[in-house]
């Protein structure tokens, strides 16, 4: 299994269609300050499901929505998809094929309304949930680092 894209749309600092192709190995996000590296992590995390708007760097879910800037209006939803390969069937002949992808997709409506989405068909959280349980990737786990937890990784003691 491997995250293959991620595509945002009206995502905090993000408001256009924004498409990042990751390539096998260690993905770093790196730039200068304030271009959306921490965006692009709370994306992924938000896809995944995570609960929280504190996690996220806000106080309401409805923050993680493009919000308008001096030359952009405000969007009305913010969605993130996650494109995946290798996710398939594993009593399926093609189970481990790597080109055999899922599309996770989650929509926030300024309404408060919102989706979960795999392959653009509507779902519940706990599908995604479920979708990823046993895979390492899941919103608390080590695969997606932001840069405090990775400070307080390395600043941590042996036990």
């Amino acid at each position: 299994m491997r995250i293959e894209k991620i595509e945002l749309i009206g995502f905090k600092s993000f408001s256009e269609r924004t498409a990042f192709n990751l390539h096998p190995g260690i993905t770093c996000i790196v730039g200068p300050n304030g271009c959306g590296k921490s965006n692009v992590v709370d994306a992924f995390r938000w896809a995944l499901g995570e609960q929280s708007a504190k996690s996220l760097r806000g106080e309401k879910m409805e923050e993680v929505i493009f919000n308008g800037s001096s030359t952009k209006k405000p969007k009305g939803m913010a969605e993130v998809t996650l494109v995946i390969s290798g996710m398939g069937d594993p009593t399926q002949d093609n189970g481990n094929d790597p080109q055999n992808f899922i599309s996770v997709t989650r929509r926030l409506y300024r309404s408060g309304e919102s989706e979960y989405m795999t392959n653009k068909s509507v779902c519940r959280l706990k599908d995604i949930k479920d979708l990823f349980l046993d895979t390492g990737l899941e919103v608390t786990s080590y695969s997606i680092l932001e840069q405090d937890r990775i400070a307080a990784i390395l600043n941590s003691k042996p036990q």
